[in-house]
């Protein structure tokens, strides 16, 4: 159900990236910012990067040129194929995957020195949102990074969505898995219908 949802806003899209409402065709604005501030991560290291539902492949090439070793996946066959005609000569590993069966994927599991996650947890229902979180975190490797950005609301009751903003105390939720919180950046964007956001920075630790 969830793959024919996205799948379809793609397909119906016909190559017009205007009809996809999260598609902005630039990396995220956050991430950029993030990476500015962190030169020294991708630099000839091989630093094994991987994009949680990478829509149309902006922050997937992004890594890349920075010198990560990236893979990217969305859930939806047809955004993948998108990804590939956009970025025909891409060194991205672009993969149809759903981040609730990974079991074609077990290789994943621990396997990431950098996470990147946006938009992705916010725009599921909050039935399963502790689930997809510990999914996500099972992917970060020992002494690994996730990044996150998401909207956020400042009650606890279920909002109207998609999207559907983070509480604080789901934001926390990552926290009880094992990943140690290192910096957190609140954003408030004028102009939009949820102008409240944050950029937080995980560092996984094995207790091993």
């Amino acid at each position: 159900m969830t793959e024919n949802w996205f799948d379809n806003i793609y397909i119906k899209a016909k190559g017009d990236s205007k009809q996809v409402p999260w598609a902005n065709m630039t990396a995220n604005a956050y991430l950029k910012d993030w990476l500015n501030q962190h030169p020294q991560f991708g630099k000839g290291l091989k630093i094994k990067a991987l994009v949680v539902g990478c829509g149309l492949g902006d922050d997937a090439e992004l890594l890349a040129e920075k010198g990560f070793d990236v893979t990217a996946f969305d859930i939806s066959p047809s955004a993948i194929d998108w990804c590939k005609q956009r970025f025909p000569d891409s060194t991205v590993n672009y993969v149809v995957a759903d981040l609730f069966d990974l079991d074609l994927h077990q290789e994943w599991i621990r396997n990431f020195d950098f996470v990147f996650e946006a938009r992705t947890i916010q725009s599921l229902p909050l039935k399963v949102r502790e689930q997809v979180m510990e999914i996500i975190a099972q992917l970060v490797a020992d002494e690994g990074t996730l990044l996150v950005v998401t909207v956020t609301r400042d009650t606890p009751e279920e909002p109207s969505g998609p999207p559907y903003p983070l509480s604080l105390e789901e934001v926390d939720y990552f926290q009880k898995l094992g990943l140690h919180e290192i910096n957190r950046n609140s954003y408030s964007e004028k102009n939009n219908r949820f102008p409240k956001r944050l950029r937080i920075e995980y560092r996984f630790e094995s207790k091993s």
